[in-house]
This record gives C-alpha cells, structure tokens and sequence, in this order.
C-alpha cells in the first residue's frame, strides 16, 4: 500500500510528507513533483498569499540518483512567510506571548470545535494547521501517484464544471483536448463563454466582499477493470474515492458518475448497458467489454470496470470575509465581526489541483493493491500478466 502523512502549519517553517510504499525504480524529480505544486498557487481570484509563497519541493529522502529506491520518500515545502512569523509560532516557551492570542473563532472554520476538542485557549492552535495551506503537501504526494500511475499510461485530469451557479458546457473532445483548454483557463474550466461569466461574477462577489463555490470534476483514464472490491465496505473503490475527495478543506459534496442525477431518474436510463467487440482487444483495449454510457463512473460495485473514473466535489465559498460574519469570543463570550485570516475569493481552481492528487493517491493505492511488487519491474510483470488474463477473459 501507498500512504503517507504530512505535517506542518501554515506559518511553520515548512511542511513535510512522508510517502511510503512507492516501489524503486520509479523516475521522480523535484521539477516533476514542482508542475502540479506551481499549478495548485494558480487561479482567478486568488489573495495576497500567492504572492508571497512560490511554492517548491526539497526531496529528502527516497530518491537517489532520480529514482526511487523503495523507502520512505520525505518532501519539504519550505513556508517563504516564515521569517515573518519565527516568535509567533516558535515552539520555544520564551517566546511565548498572551497578547496575540487569537480568541475570536471564524464561523465555517475548525476553529471553535477545533478549541473545544484541544482545550485551547488561542484558536491560532486550530487554525494553522486547518488551513488550506495544507494541501500543498498533499499536491507534492499526489505528483508522486501521478508518477507511478503514467508508467502505465493512468492520467488523471481535474477541472472546474462548476462556479457560483455558473455551469461549463462539457465539451464532445477527447481528453487531451479538454485537458489542453483547461491548462490555458485561469479557472481551469474548458468552457471559454462560461469562464467570462464566472471572472466577472468573482469581481462582483469580492467588490461585495464575499466568497464563491463550485464543483470540481476528475477524470481517470485507461485504469483497468477490477480495482477496489466489492467484498468489504473500506475497499469499495468509490467509497475511498469518496473519503479522499473529502478530507480536502472545504468539500462538502461527492457524487460519483451521474451521482445525485441518477437517484432522479429510472433504472432503464441509468444503469450502463454491456457490449462485447472482440476486435477492441486487437486494437489494444484491456477488455472486449465496453459500455456506451458511464453513469456508473467507471465503478460498479466498489470495483473499477474498465470505464472512465469520474468524480465531483462540491466546494462550498471559502468561509472567511471580508465582508465578515458574526460571532463570540471564546473567552469574554462578547459578541464580534470575525477577523480575516485570509483573502481569496475563490480557491476552486486549486481544489481541482488539489483533487487531483487526492484521486491519484487513492488510484495509486488500489493499483499497488492489485499488482503489488516491491519494483517498478515487478509490478509491470503483474500488471502485463493481468492483462493478458483479461484479454482472454
């Protein structure tokens, strides 16, 4: 299995991820792992922090000579911001100073459960490591995934169908076509008439000092049937997918394939019917199976079926204002406005980035699941042996 932790805090020194299971073998580089970091800092209505933070990896250990060797891979990102904050996040008790407390929680934040869990008198506790920020790590590991996963020609794309009630037309183009619009989009959207629409609302929500949402969708190719299981409910595949796509701050929402849409309509115009061409395998297909529809997601039963993943995620406006909300003091219980921790209007084209890796990962994990080898060598024989197998199933 591949896991992995991070650490750190928002105005720390740096954060850290610890990857294990990632076979040697594997080409990886800082550059490689520093594209999806660049794209994550991208974005129309970004705040003031893009501005500080140019965010690159440091590879620790894992990695010699620009490839794997099968122990624990280390990634640092180092926090630019940092010198700023040296004595107001120092672990060291002399600098310790009552009067920068933060007291006042944000509503829509960890802060006020995140004190009540921890017993914290100053929210800043809470709030550094509650932070967005975070993901930055988690964008580092999944360029780790996406490394492993294009050995076997597994892409995985992310863009934004959806912002403030505004929806993106999805164009009939073949992936790389949608992919190529998407990477010149400031919203990462493929939809150029929607887009306009959507710029011109943010500028509207952030003159009125407020936030907007949306829906990111993620796409995986060419990920062979019989990922996941159907046999225990923590290895259903899009059951995982599900748990991935929602640790990400601010996701509130997970549909799979048509998701909600499919609880409003009959069985008949659901369910993906079956098809066989034995000249699919010929032509380099895994399967002669196929379907015409995917309302499914590529996943039946907790199983991947040889179709496109696809997943959504709901993102609800990021919580803190500038037009601020309402709320009490921890301490004095006093009614205020809340303070403002940060400012982006809208962060929903770096929740695609951020989704991205999140369904990488868990790809990734499944994939090493299935195929498990201690090499990259070994997992292709795996994989080429399964393969065959299914070609002939």
């Amino acid at each position: 299995m591949i896991r992995f932790l991070t650490a750190g805090e928002s105005h720390g020194p740096q954060l850290t991820a610890i990857v294990e299971g990632v076979p040697s073998g594997l080409s990886l580089t800082e550059e490689y792992i520093n594209t999806d970091l660049a794209r994550r800092q991208m974005g129309y209505g970004r705040g003031g922090r893009m501005l500080i933070e140019k965010d690159t990896v440091a590879i620790f250990s894992g990695v010699r000579w620009g490839k794997t060797i099968g122990s624990p891979i280390t990634l640092g990102i180092q926090n630019r911001d940092w010198e700023n904050w040296q004595e107001k996040m120092s672990p060291h008790e002399r600098f310790r100073d009552e009067r920068i407390r933060v007291t006042r929680s944000r509503p829509g934040h960890a802060d006020l459960p995140g004190a009540m869990k921890y017993n914290h008198s100053d929210v800043r506790n809470i709030l550094e490591r509650s932070s967005a920020r975070e993901t930055a790590a988690r964008v580092a590991v999944g360029a780790v995934a996406k490394a492993l996963l294009a050995q076997f020609n597994i892409e995985v794309s992310g863009f934004v169908t959806e912002l403030a009630g505004i929806k993106a037309e999805r164009k009939n183009l073949p992936l790389a076509a949608l992919r190529e619009l998407a990477a010149k989009s400031e919203l990462f959207t493929c939809d150029a008439d929607a887009e306009a629409q959507m710029k011109a609302e943010i500028d509207r929500v952030k003159d009125a000092g407020d936030t907007v949402g949306g829906v990111i969708e993620v796409v995986v190719t060419a990920v062979p049937p019989g990922l996941g299981s159907h046999v225990q409910w923590d290895r259903k595949l899009d059951a995982r997918l599900a748990m991935a796509l929602m640790s990400i701050q601010a996701i509130k929402g997970v549909e799979v394939g048509s998701g909600f849409d499919a609880a409003r309509n009959p069985g008949s115009k659901v369910h993906d019917e079956i098809y066989y061409e034995s000249s699919r395998v010929a032509h380099g297909e895994s399967s002669g199976f196929y379907r015409k529809t995917n309302n499914a997601g590529g996943i039946e039963g907790g199983i991947s079926n040889g179709e496109e993943i696809v997943v959504r995620a709901a993102m609800k406006p990021i919580p803190t204002l500038y037009k601020p909300l309402k709320s009490v003091d921890i301490l004095t219980k006093e009614p205020f406005e809340a303070t403002v921790e940060r400012s982006d209007t809208c962060a929903v084209p770096a929740a695609a980035v951020v989704a991205e890796a999140m369904v990488a990962i868990e790809i990734a994990n499944a994939f090493q699941e299935k195929f498990g080898g201690d090499s990259m060598e070994e997992i292709e024989r795996n994989y080429r042996s399964y393969i065959e197998y299914l070609r002939s199933f």
